[in-house]
Parts: structure tokens; sequence; C-alpha cells
């Protein structure tokens, strides 16, 4: 079956997050003393992961990313994406990460049926990565690129937040890395979820990432497949890897949305800009597959046509990613 909304968009993507907490503390994501950390017992546990998992998929979801926070903090998330990915229907389990905790953990990823990573990297300067992430090793996030590879992984894709004034400066850097090594290379715009004053200092449309890019490169256009994300995808001829725009400031690609994502706590949004929410928790409870399936369908069917986020500014209420599984 296929899940379409009410603007004819079939909905087959669902980002799950397992944990808030995180062993970095980006700028853009949470503050410098992280994020007052929801209590134990708020946390779903792995049951009613599963639940919301196996319920969607039996509606139509084929794609499942697994996020944070940082996923691999979570004790148990081996033998729980092993579980997942054995789910009838599941065509692509993903998984996003930091990298940091992936050369002790990438052999058994893959052995529990993680199919690709992405992996967060703002910077590709050791000191510079510290000062974003306010204390994280670079090479620890080498190793784990190392780590996959040798585990079997097809390249990573790199997500890298671009940022006016912090690593502008490295848009080519991290370029060459789908020429030289594979990667698949995705700018994303800074979006605000904080509140930040003059955000938009920090902006750097993708139109003016594929201006510079496009100053040195020839760029031929990518057919994306059919669980892809919302960004444009370019290649230069002859790279095995790609780069990737997500402009969700600049140029909304909601039209093509097949997106709804769940929380760490059992929170269900259609949009990550939009302030309205389902909370699951009253039919995970009492394990009501059927009373689950309703919410969804609900959900899916008020999803709003476009988020109001623009360089202008927004209306969506401030949240820190980590606790929505950004």
């Amino acid at each position: 079956m296929k899940l379409i909304d009410s603007f004819g968009r079939q909905i087959n993507y669902l980002r799950l997050s397992v944990t808030d907490r995180c062993n970095l503390r980006c700028k853009y994501c949470m503050s410098a003393d992280g994020v007052a950390a929801c209590q134990h017992n708020d946390i779903l546990p792995y049951e009613s992961l599963h639940l919301i998992a196996e319920t969607a998929i039996s509606m139509g979801i084929e794609k499942i990313r697994i996020t944070g926070g940082e996923p691999l903090v979570r004790n148990g998330i081996v033998p729980f994406l092993a579980r997942l990915s054995g789910i009838e229907g599941l065509r692509h389990l993903a998984l996003s990460t930091n990298g940091i905790l992936l050369p002790e953990m990438a052999q058994d990823l893959s052995l529990a049926g993680v199919q690709r990573l992405n992996i967060s990297m703002d910077s590709l300067q050791e000191e510079k990565y510290r000062k974003i992430t306010r204390g994280g090793e670079l090479k620890k996030v080498f190793e784990g690129l190392k780590a996959a590879a040798k585990a079997g992984f097809p390249p990573p894709k790199i997500n890298v937040v671009a940022m006016r004034g912090f690593n502008d400066d490295e848009i080519l850097d991290f370029t060459e890395m789908t020429k030289n090594y594979g990667f698949s290379v995705r700018f994303i715009e800074y979006m605000p979820t904080l509140d930040q004053a003059n955000w938009q200092k920090q902006e750097i449309s993708g139109q003016e990432i594929l201006d510079l890019i496009s100053s040195k490169y020839e760029l031929e256009e990518v057919e994306k497949g059919p669980y892809a994300g919302p960004s444009r995808d370019f290649r230069i001829p002859g790279a095995t890897g790609s780069i990737g725009i997500i402009t969700a400031v600049s140029g909304h690609f909601c039209a093509t949305c097949n997106r709804i994502r769940i929380t760490s706590t059992g929170k269900a949004k259609s949009c990550l800009f939009s302030n309205q929410e389902t909370d699951l928790n009253p039919w995970l409870q009492s394990g009501d597959k059927a009373g689950i399936r309703q919410q969804l369908e609900e959900l899916i069917e008020k999803k709003p046509e476009c988020h109001a986020l623009s360089i202008n500014g927004y209306e969506h209420d401030n949240f820190l990613m980590s606790q929505v599984g950004g």
C-alpha cells in the first residue's frame, strides 16, 4: 500500500529518534551545557520504538532513519537495529551519527542490517571542528570513516551545515571528497532552531554554494532514488561521489517532502518546522497498534503543504535539534 497525504505526496520515510543525548555539543544544536536530559522513563523503550516502526511499515513506510541526539550512545542500540532490520516490508535502514563511536561499532552496525550511514562533519580542520562541536576530536570521525569502509558500508553521506564566516572557506575542500573518496557530501543551509539573534548573518544559500562549486567544476544533476531525502544532487563528471544541496531556508522542498518523524519521547511530527505534534504514548502504553495507526494516519492527513521558514524569519517555536531528531 502507499501512504498519500492530502497534497498527493507519498510518505514512505520515517525518521525515528532513539535518544535526546549526545556526546558532542554542536553550537547550532544545543547549548554549551547540553540539554536538560529527559528522565529515563520519558524515553521510549525499544519495545515501543519497534511497535512504531512495525506499524508505520505496515502502513507503507519503506525507509527508516535512526537519529538522536547521537543514537550510538544508547545502550542496546545494536540488538534493536538488528530486530528492526528484520521487519518484513522495510526496504532501507539508515542511521545518522557524528561518527565518534564508529571505530568501535561500525562492524556490528553492518552485521545488524544498517545499510547506509550519514555522518555529520562541519569542518575538515581540527581546531574548527573542536570549536563547533565544543570539544569533539576530528581524528575520531576519520577513524570512523575508515572503520565504516572496512565494515563494508558504501561511502557515507557527509552532512555539512554551511555557515558564513565559519566553514564557507571549506566548501571546495568538501567537494574534493566526492572525487577523491566517493563520499556524497550534502551542504545544508543553516536553519534557525535555537533562540539566536541575527541568525541570517550565518546563512549561505544553496545557490551561492552551487555557484562557488560551479566556478571550479562542471556539474551534472543526478537523478534521485525513491527513498532520497530533500537534497538536489549533482556530480562532477567522472566522480563516484555526489554533491547535495538542502535548501530549507532559501528554496522550500516541501512539495516533494516524503517524511514524518518520531521523537525519542513518542511525539510524532509531520514537519520539522511545525508546532503541531501528536503524542503517541497513550496508545504505546497499551500496545494499541490500531490506535497508533489511526494517529499516524491523521498526522499524515494534516501534514502542512509548506513550512513558514525563510530568510525573513520563521513562525515555529524554538527547539533543540537533539530533542526533535533533526
